[in-house]
């Protein structure tokens, strides 16, 4: 049989998922034996291609699947992707632009053509790419937010909002893309400081030769202004109470107005009111009657009420009325400043403010008729974990905002509101059909004829789609008793990344109670942002962002995704380094050297006691690593559960068992201890599934020869036993570090790896000696141990917990540097005593850790005290 030296994942992963999907292993349905075992994904967006960020997310979805499949659970894993009304458009504008084509120039059902092509083509890439990674959703199960069942939810949504007085139009200040000309919710606005500079513009007070002075950051606004307002309590300004001022430029006579919103000691005092651009002028006008003025066009352009710039850009008007106010001397000077901006989340467009007549979700309200939304996750009902985030959640829920729903587009599920044409007055009807909302029409407007009314222009904002995910992929509103949703839903784990708190995960609980009358989900796990090594958050932009397929050609899928989860811990950030890919490639050769270490024995009938002292420890060992995964599972460390396996596989089973049984050269191994070596092995794979399924089903199928359908896939989890030899545990760990302490010796004092040497104990428990001599023997090259009473002069010498060990070496032991030896041995155990004393006084570890791990702590704590006081016995005697 040819053996490989190194583990070459590319042919293993391929062949192995195409057996899962072709034996549909990832396939769940309803099953009154089982215990069913749910998550949705959280839907990429259509236009998506994997990133950083997905590549942890899924990551962490999938170990969380699989180790439920090995449960015995009908593990159901719902794929799918949202459709993106802003991006998706985006993409499809971009590309009939390069064909010559203008949206402007096609009639919407004839742009839907388009952007359905560019779906079909190109809509599945991540979710083919999430494949790559070893991703077991059940694919037969995929959704995708337009597909006619899913938009016939959302409408019906809509209805039923809008019918309880839930959903309303108005006119209100939104926040405007003018790049994707649409409205956009606050959570859609990315927040950026930026460097700026504030303007000190001159108002002139009408009637006398007095100026006020007002600071602005954006003077072109001044267009647009309808008043001048102080605080009453402003001494200054006092006697301009009932005055006008002139606006710059065109002359404009607006009021001077009084209201303690005012901070008196920001910037002059004075503040130039524009309701139709700023929110919070926009309150103002509302509560003094102003007009308002809209100045500029949907694209970010001045429109003819500016009266100046008319057409010119936002962004040049400012550059061109600045230079206007100081060359006519309204302008008396600038600062440099940072301030916040708001950027659109999509196309990175600068946000405009702009009064817009929209459908909004009363959010309030709606929280008043479903206060389980706030309740359920300040109870537990819900856990977020980490828990930190409910405090964030609570705030959010507290003062929530009306929801702008309704987006300036084509691509996306288009609002069912419709309208007189020649009678703008009339109330919109809201309906599921156009031939409904005329029959509705024609109660209130005989005669009304079909071409007559119009259906509203707008269509919904996508997360008013994906917020019905959890029952809208079980067709829950479809069929709401169907049995997929009454035995998969409620969902167990969602995973998602903080920032979609609230506009994703929020909305769904608020709809879970709303339309199923429950939670949508159990727990929720919040991933960390995804950084590199400098901290900064990667993205195309910075192009600190490695290619994630890249990435698994160079490591192997399995190798990423150790990679990723090593350094992951829920709701933190994990500071990327592709080192940490390869230091997971290198676990799946570590195991792949394994299986050919023990696939090269040869086999001999009968059974060597020595080695039953290994088996016994490697059992153990393993027993407490299954006791502490389970732990860190049950607690969502998923970082913490994967070191646990990764120190039991590299350090346990293959740095330690391996050599601890390895046949001498040439020599066959008894069968007894490989049977045993076997079975380890096969448990070892089983808890590594989840992490590196692609790796663990390929040595599943090697060790032993078993029909291929019985994969580990579906293998069943191990249970840990009922008790654990802590004897063995102790034993087996101190003879490998008398194992560590004879090589160091070996090699400060040049002496060759099989030169045999005795080794003396003094206080070395007889139970270890009868059992892990010939381990010790072995793996030390030594030729005999002897215990003693006394120190034995001239020998080198190391202390392990109260034992005591010497090494007669040839020549005189050189008393310095034998007491430098010692000293660097009590320096490390002091360290060691301080870091086990320091988790041990974490009341949060002491409450939260399983009694077995408490325990081990406290010998440990023990354990070094006592090495602590033979070192620096030692010490005294040299």
């Amino acid at each position: 049989m040819e053996i490989k030296k190194t583990y070459s994942p590319k042919e293993v992963e391929d062949k192995w998922y195409s057996y899962w999907m072709d034996n549909g292993f990832f396939a769940a349905k309803p099953n009154p034996n089982k215990e069913p075992y749910t998550i949705v994904i959280p839907p990429p967006n259509v236009t998506g291609v994997l990133h950083m960020g997905h590549m942890l997310n899924n990551t962490i979805q999938d170990v969380l699947i699989r180790k439920a499949r090995m449960e015995g659970k009908e593990a159901c894993w719902v794929a799918g992707t949202d459709h993106a009304s802003i991006a998706t458009e985006a993409k499809v504008v971009a590309m009939l632009r390069e064909k010559g084509i203008k949206k402007s120039d096609l009639s919407r059902d004839e742009f839907l053509k388009y952007a359905w092509e560019w779906k079909e083509k190109y809509g599945g890439i991540i979710l083919e790419q999430l494949k790559k990674l070893g991703a077991s959703c059940d694919w037969n199960r995929t959704r995708f937010t337009m597909e006619p069942e899913m938009s016939d939810a959302v409408i019906e949504v809509f209805i039923k909002l809008y019918r309880d007085g839930l959903i309303y139009r108005g006119n209100r200040m939104v926040n405007w893309d003018p790049q994707g000309k649409t409205a956009l919710s606050d959570e859609e606005v990315i927040h950026k400081e930026v460097n700026s500079k504030l303007y000190f513009l001159k108002y002139q007070i009408d009637g006398s030769e007095e100026y006020i002075t007002v600071a602005t950051t954006r003077p072109e606004t001044i267009l647009g202004d309808t008043a001048i307002c102080v605080n009453p309590k402003d001494q200054r300004y006092q006697h301009l109470k009932g005055k006008k001022a002139i606006v710059p430029l065109i002359g404009r006579k607006i009021p001077v107005i009084m209201d303690e919103y005012v901070d008196m000691e920001f910037g002059t005092g004075c503040l130039k009111v524009t309701p139709a651009h700023d929110v919070n002028d926009y309150a103002l006008g509302q509560k003094h009657g102003l007009e308002i003025i809209d100045i500029m066009n949907d694209d970010g352009t001045f429109s003819a009420n500016a009266q100046l710039y008319i057409g010119e850009d936002r962004f040049k008007v400012r550059k061109l009325i600045s230079k206007e106010l100081e060359e006519k001397t309204f302008l008396l000077k600038t600062e440099d400043i940072k301030n916040s901006v708001g950027y659109s989340e999509r196309t990175d467009a600068v946000i405009e403010p702009r009064l817009s007549l929209q459908w909004f979700v009363d959010m309030k309200k709606f929280l008043e008729k479903k206060p389980e939304a706030l309740s359920s996750v300040m109870n537990d009902e819900i856990q977020l974990i980490p828990s930190k985030f409910k405090n964030t959640y609570r705030h959010w829920m507290e003062n929530i905002k009306d929801w702008c729903i309704s987006r300036q587009l084509w691509w996306g599920q288009r609002i069912p509101a419709y309208y007189l044409i020649n009678n703008p007055s009339a109330e919109p009807v809201v309906a599921f059909t156009e031939q409904e909302a005329l029959e509705q029409f024609q109660k209130n407007y005989s005669g009304t004829k079909a071409s007559d009314i119009r259906q509203d222009e707008d269509v919904l904002d996508t997360w008013f789609s994906s917020w019905l995910w959890p029952i809208s992929v079980f067709d829950g509103f479809k069929d709401p008793q169907n049995k997929d949703i009454n035995y998969f839903y409620p969902t167990n784990d969602l995973v998602t990344a903080p920032e979609i708190l609230f506009f994703w995960v929020a909305r769904m609980i608020m709809a879970g109670y709303m339309f199923r009358g429950e939670i949508p989900f159990k727990k929720v796990y919040l991933t960390g942002i995804v950084r590199d090594k400098q901290g900064r958050k990667m993205s195309k932009s910075l192009g600190n962002s490695p290619d994630p397929l890249d990435l698994i050609e160079e490591y192997g899928a399995d190798g990423v995704r150790v990679g990723m989860l090593l350094s992951s811990p829920a709701g933190n950030d994990l500071l990327f380094d592709e080192k940490l890919c390869l230091q997971g490639r290198n676990f799946t050769n570590k195991i792949h050297n394994a299986y050919n270490l023990i696939s090269g024995w040869e086999i001999k009938e009968g059974n060597n006691e020595d080695n039953i002292a290994a088996i016994e420890w490697m059992e153990s060992k393993f027993t407490t690593a299954l006791i502490e995964l389970e732990d860190n599972f049950t607690k969502y460390r998923l970082s913490d559960a994967l070191m646990s396996v990764y120190k039991l596989v590299w350090d346990d089973f293959c740095s330690n068992y391996l050599e601890m049984i390895k046949p001498g050269f040439k020599q066959p191994i008894d069968r007894e201890t490989y049977t045993k070596t076997i079975n380890l092995f096969e448990k070892l794979l089983k808890v590594i599934h989840p992490f590196t399924p692609f790796i663990s089903e390929e040595y599943w199928h090697k060790i032993k020869e078993r029909p291929q359908n019985e994969c580990i896939i579906i293998a069943e989890w191990p249970k840990a036993s009922q008790t654990i030899d802590k004897q063995s545990i102790e034993h087996g760990d101190l003879a490998i570090e008398i194992v560590s302490n004879i090589r160091n010796i070996r090699n400060a004092k040049q002496i060759a790896k099989f030169d045999p040497l005795k080794l003396f104990v003094k206080n070395v428990p007889a139970e270890l000696l009868s059992k892990f001599s010939p381990i010790i023997k072995k793996l030390a090259c030594i030729e005999s141990i002897e215990t003693t009473q006394q120190p034995i002069d001239g020998a080198s010498t190391f202390i392990i917990r109260s034992s005591e060990f010497y090494i007669p070496v040839e020549g005189s032991i050189d008393v310095e540097k034998e007491k430098e030896n010692l000293l660097k041995q009590l320096e490390h155990k002091k360290g060691f005593l301080a870091s086990v004393e320091k988790k041990l006084s974490n009341e949060k570890f002491v409450a939260g850790a399983p009694a077995p791990v408490i325990e081990l702590e406290r010998k440990k704590k023990a354990d070094a005290e006592a090495e602590i006081q033979a070192l620096e016995k030692s010490l005294a005697n040299l």
